[in-house]
């Protein structure tokens, strides 16, 4: 992305998005175009505003930000959410990722970990941590009825990308991919956005999701 990233923050605390409004800002290549203090502003000021990306809390009074999320992406299918939260909790991951965020991270996180989460999700990307993913497949396994035939959905897709798609629904990171494959991180990343062009998915999360369970909607 060439232009600044233009972000909402929503938060029902307003020192938490002052803090993360200078925190933001401190950065020229993010813009905060702006601020919401529950779910229901949210989706009104992201409508208003045209965001790239909105940073969602989760807990909030009346609509909370999972459902915030559900009702923003119906009305702005092209904007990304990144959801935010205090709690490293299954239940609010998995119901973020079916909400359609494409980013879940920590309050506590790092600041250039958020700087970069931005800049990542903006640009199409999605962010988990490959051990947050993998906790996401594992419970696709757990609970996907098996494949009738027992093979990842069946798109033209070269060899090369074939196995880069196994590794996806394992969880790996593009460098992890690099290595085993021995191939560059450029390529792995090239191959990566060949696929989500091919399967129509979002991101490498739903892309992992779609080669596990054979989900072609």
């Amino acid at each position: 992305m060439t232009r600044p990233v233009r972000v909402v923050l929503v938060d029902d605390h307003e020192v938490m998005r002052r803090g993360l409004r200078l925190l933001l800002e401190s950065d020229p290549e993010i813009v905060v175009v702006g601020e919401a203090g529950d779910g229901r502003a949210a989706v009104a000021v992201a409508g208003s505003t045209a965001p790239d990306l909105v940073c969602m809390d989760v807990q909030m009074p009346g609509v909370d930000g999972l459902q915030a999320t559900r009702d923003l992406l119906h009305a702005q299918p092209d904007v990304s959410v990144l959801v935010l939260t205090t709690f490293d909790r299954d239940d609010y991951l998995f119901e973020a990722i079916s909400a359609g965020a494409s980013g879940f991270l920590l309050k506590n996180s790092p600041p250039e970990r958020l700087l970069e989460a931005i800049k990542v999700v903006a640009d199409g990307e999605a962010l988990l941590s490959p051990a947050v993913t993998r906790r996401v497949l594992q419970r696709i396994r757990d609970t996907a009825p098996p494949l009738r035939s027992g093979r990842a959905p069946v798109v033209d897709l070269t060899p090369r990308e074939a196995e880069v798609l196994a590794q996806v629904a394992q969880g790996r990171s593009n460098s992890e991919i690099a290595r085993q494959l021995f191939i560059g991180e450029e390529t792995v990343k090239s191959h990566v956005s060949n696929l989500l062009a091919k399967s129509g998915r979002r991101d490498r999360t739903a892309l992992a999701v779609w080669a596990l369970t054979g989900t072609t909607g």
